[in-house]
């Protein structure tokens, strides 16, 4: 290096912070995989009685036309309370598996994306290295969401389908095998990649606009979470509104099996002509308050659970 020469940044090592040791790759990928896991599990399970009040708004509208409350008092009125708890079995494990590969492919997609650009370019480019990373790490995870997405929407919409999620999952693969259980891939595709790349990007966004005027270092953990929550609610926000003509889609796709004669595809052209514009935004102001206060919170959690098992160490953009 020439005298006088700035050095070129480099990214800091993959370590915790607690320890000088770097951990391995399959360690520290598989803590943020949990930490993805939990956060992500936790969050959805909390908030089914919202989701199936969304749900049964996006697929019978003219009955379910009073908003959140109106529509959980309906429910519990016409089903009692345990309705509420309709499709908790997959939403738990579902969305487990999904946010293990959200988050834990997140981090590994972007870590390599530094590596492969170098953290000069990607620094430039971090919004791209962002928004690739997430789609990639949605996209493996909407694989293994699907089914369990499949046998919730089925027990929400038709109560009696099945006494439980195995139950569920039992009937529906013996009626309609693996295309019934992946019919609605293709929206939950649409719905999931969109939210995740608008969630991680704006959140990242925004907390980069937040410590341009605050020092990360001379913050409390207690406002740490709190930056994290607020950044993830303005994510949460977006990426709901962006996200729910496919997830409207998704829940009339799966709310019955459907013609064996009809391709999954023109089921879903059908459908989306049926809906129109103003159909497809069926129940959003449900999914806004249910989603941005989820996406809020899955943020701040993932964050503690991280730094819990040590695995805040992780390659980031700055």
């Amino acid at each position: 290096m020439s005298p006088g020469a700035t050095p070129k940044p480099s990214p800091p090592p993959i370590t915790t912070e607690s320890s000088s040791q770097k951990l391995s790759p399959i360690s520290l990928y598989s803590r943020y995989a949990l930490a993805g896991a939990v956060c992500c599990s936790f969050t959805h399970a909390i908030l089914t009685p919202i989701d199936i009040v969304k749900t049964r708004i996006q697929l019978e509208p003219q009955n379910y036309n009073r908003g959140i409350v109106g529509g959980l008092r309906r429910v519990v009125a016409g089903e009692g309370a345990g309705a509420l708890t309709l499709g908790l079995g997959p939403t738990v494990a579902g969305y487990f598996l999904q946010g293990g590969f959200k988050f834990g492919g997140y981090e590994f997609f972007k870590t390599s994306a530094i590596d492969a650009l170098g953290y000069e370019s990607a620094l430039k480019n971090r919004y791209a290295v962002y928004l690739g990373s997430s789609a990639l790490a949605e996209l493996a995870g909407d694989i293994a969401l699907c089914p369990f997405e499949a046998v919730r929407i089925r027990l929400v919409s038709q109560p009696g389908f099945a006494r439980g999620m195995w139950d569920g999952f039992v009937r529906m693969a013996g009626e309609e095998g693996l295309r019934g259980l992946y019919s609605g891939l293709g929206p939950i595709v649409m719905k999931q990649v969109p939210y995740t790349v608008a969630s991680f990007v704006v959140y990242e966004n925004a907390l980069e606009q937040i410590y341009r005027h605050v020092d990360k270092s001379t913050v409390s953990g207690a406002a740490i979470t709190g930056i994290n929550i607020a950044s993830g609610l303005i994510a949460g926000v977006v990426a709901a509104v962006v996200s729910h003509p496919a997830d409207t889609l998704l829940s009339k796709i799966n709310k019955d099996k459907g013609a064996t004669t009809e391709s999954t595809l023109s089921r879903l052209y059908k459908l989306s002509r049926e809906m129109g514009i103003r159909g497809s935004f069926s129940g959003v102001r449900a999914r806004i308050v249910m989603v941005g206060g989820m996406t809020a919170v899955q943020f701040a959690i993932y964050g503690d659970i991280k730094k819990a098992l040590g695995a805040t160490g992780g390659i980031e953009i700055k």
